[in-house]
């Protein structure tokens, strides 16, 4: 990866986009995009399409979506702490004790989840592995409620606190990489395509909301009218203790993009996803997928009068916490394989499997 994509990456890693509030993530990959793209805009829904070649009949969309889980702040005590309700899939069990960053009218405010220390917890307070989201608080610091309502106001929407590190191995953790990863992948993968010449049109859609019901991918779909539509995701990495022993089918980091099989895959798509990975030497996995997917593609798939539709999963260990982790190889093989996977399609190709 070069530096000026990582660069991208770790820029989008830093940028707060709780769900229904992704317009300064957006405006941050408008701006990286804008000189490899033939059109970039925007909808009404919030959501950024970024084309190559948008003359074209046929089209292609790559989405990746652009929020991430977070909260949002329901009340301010008398005393200045904030109680705060769950944007998304939240796991309680890492909110306890967490550094938080609230988005606030006057800017960015800093804070932590309180906890009961455990010298003063009951027997069968200690016993419990986690509490109630509604039941613990944010400490900013303030005494009073006024202090507080100076720099924060209800509604306002708070994440953990965003930072990305580097690992061994090639790996980073950060919070957000569901589904940032995912975007700069779609994102990234339109960059490798912008000096040459495509036989369709490239759509890389930044699509907000889908943590809370996959709402930008619904709309982006019905817009862009794509024959062809490959949601760009992570997916539940299976190298960890957590997962030792079970019958889970295998996962690893580093060893390349997943490429999804079950009803949300398009045989003849999934089938050339896996011929240009072989072609070009790509690593790759193959994730099974019984039922239907919880990302983008089942939105896009129902489109209008129906699109081929598929899912790039990114390996990805300690989902929805602050310390997700991926590795850097597996979102450049997942660039490298979309880009050439819309470079292989011909006047000829068809995407209907019967």
């Amino acid at each position: 990866m070069n530096k000026e994509s990582k660069k991208f990456l770790f820029d989008l890693l830093k940028t707060p986009s709780p769900s229904g509030f992704e317009v300064p993530l957006q405006k941050l990959v408008k701006r990286r995009m804008a000189r490899f793209a033939d059109s970039i805009e925007s909808d009404l829904h919030g959501n950024l399409i970024v084309a190559l070649n948008p003359k074209a009949k046929r089209r292609i969309m790559l989405a990746g979506h652009a929020d991430q889980i977070g909260f949002m702040v329901k009340h301010i005590s008398a005393d200045g702490f904030i109680y705060i309700g769950a944007i998304g899939g939240i796991d309680v069990g890492v909110v306890e004790g967490a550094r938080v960053t609230i988005l606030g009218k006057k800017g960015e405010v800093r804070g932590v989840v309180g906890r009961k220390p455990i010298h003063l917890q009951k027997p069968e307070e200690r016993k419990k592995s986690s509490v109630d989201l509604d039941k613990l608080w944010v400490d900013i610091g303030n005494k009073k409620k006024k202090e507080t309502e100076s720099l924060v106001t209800v509604g306002d929407p708070v994440t953990f606190e965003l930072s990305v590190k580097e690992l061994c191995q090639n790996r980073i953790t950060s919070a957000g990489l569901d589904d940032k990863v995912g975007l700069f992948v779609a994102m990234e993968a339109l960059r490798m395509c912008s000096r040459s010449k495509l036989n369709v049109g490239l759509y890389a859609v930044s699509t907000i909301q889908e943590e809370v019901g996959l709402r930008g991918a619904t709309t982006a779909a019905y817009s862009v009218e794509p024959e062809v539509g490959i949601a760009i995701d992570v997916t539940h990495a299976s190298d960890t203790p957590a997962t030792a022993g079970h019958k889970a089918p295998r996962c690893i980091l580093g060893k390349g993009p997943v490429i999804s099989k079950g009803p949300n895959t398009n045989p003849v798509v999934g089938s050339l996803l896996e011929k240009v990975a072989k072609k070009q030497r790509i690593p790759y996995q193959l994730g099974p997928s019984p039922k239907l997917a919880g990302n983008d593609a089942r939105a896009i798939q129902v489109s209008r009068s129906g699109v081929a539709t598929a899912t790039i999963g990114i390996p990805n260990r300690y989902m929805h916490t602050q310390v997700e982790i991926c590795d850097l190889r597996d979102l450049q093989n997942s660039a490298k394989l979309l880009a050439e996977f819309v470079k292989s399609i011909t006047a000829r190709t068809s995407f209907k499997p019967v």
